[in-house]
């Protein structure tokens, strides 16, 4: 078994990364927006939903690269209790696993419900 230390390091591991990689991702987008003079979208046109945000990153488009950036910061608490799932897994603490795979879901859902709205 882990000791609530190790629990703790591993979260931030992961807490951390996925900051940087956000942040990484946003300043792409940023270098690439400074570098082209064009968002990559007609207008004032950005993506709005998860799909254009991957044919934007996939394209290379400074604002789908830097939406896909922000989206990963905002998940970034999401993927902290996904994390926290596996960890108590493997702990073997059950109760700790169904509150926290409650929380899991009602975060997913509640990102879903507002996508689709």
């Amino acid at each position: 078994m882990r000791s609530i230390d190790d629990v703790e390091l591993l979260v931030s591991k992961v807490m951390r990364a996925s900051v940087l990689v956000s942040s990484a991702g946003i300043a792409l987008g940023l270098l690439l927006f400074i570098a082209t003079g064009q968002s990559g979208y007609p207008g004032d046109m950005y993506p709005t939903t998860l799909s254009a945000v991957v044919r934007g990153v996939l394209q290379f488009k400074p604002y789908g690269v830097m939406a896909a950036g922000l989206l990963l910061l905002i998940l970034t608490p999401v993927i902290r209790v996904g994390v926290s799932i596996f960890v108590f897994i493997k702990e073997r603490d059950r109760l700790y696993v169904l509150i926290t795979t409650a929380v899991f879901v009602i975060l997913i859902v509640s990102f879903i419900l507002g996508e689709v709205s």
